[in-house]
């Protein structure tokens, strides 16, 4: 494998290949940047604006948690934070958030705002679903550890699963698919 060095620049090009391991080196802010790269696919300037906030908070307090961080930053533009019990908000995030790519998430049923539908599931059996129908389109959705009474997450493309793990587990993420949320 070659012997790549970290490049801020190079928003990881080339730099995950299969068992790649993430610069040990490698600063939270420029961390938080590669995740939202990955989270905003194609939209560096959404990107942009989301790595300004987390600046400016981690500026306030250097030892804010990364997830925290980008909780704050991309609630309802490129991520999502609901009450665990939410499941008309996880629906309605999960639409906004695919909305992007002109994308619709089959949810099953006719009505996915039916409050019949809606009292007989529950958020991870919404997340399971959308995250099935997403990789039907080469994306992921990933959710992590709120360590609280809520659910968050995110979706970024199917080709940067690895990278996305290694992100995050460089951050203290902890992350995971939402086929199987926590």
């Amino acid at each position: 494998m070659p012997d790549q060095d970290f490049d801020p620049d190079d928003n990881f090009a080339n730099g995950f290949e299969p068992g790649m391991e993430l610069d040990d080196e490698a600063g939270t802010e420029a961390l938080l940047w590669q995740l939202l790269l990955l989270i905003n696919p194609g939209d560096e300037e959404t990107a942009l604006r989301q790595f300004a906030a987390c600046r400016d908070a981690l500026a306030e307090d250097e030892d804010a948690d990364p997830a925290w961080l980008l909780k704050d930053a991309i609630d309802w533009t490129s991520g999502f934070y609901i009450d665990a019990a939410d499941t008309a908000s996880l629906i309605d995030a999960v639409n906004e958030l695919v909305s992007r790519w002109n994308l619709r998430i089959d949810w099953g049923v006719e009505d996915p705002t039916d409050e019949d539908f809606l009292a007989a599931t529950d958020v991870p059996a919404l997340m399971a679903t959308a995250y099935d129908r997403l990789r039907e389109y080469d994306y992921t959705l990933w959710t992590w550890n709120t360590g609280d009474d809520a659910h968050a997450g995110w979706i970024a493309s199917r080709r940067d699963d690895e990278a996305m793990q290694a992100i995050a587990h460089a951050l203290g993420i902890e992350l995971r698919a939402a086929s199987d949320a926590f």
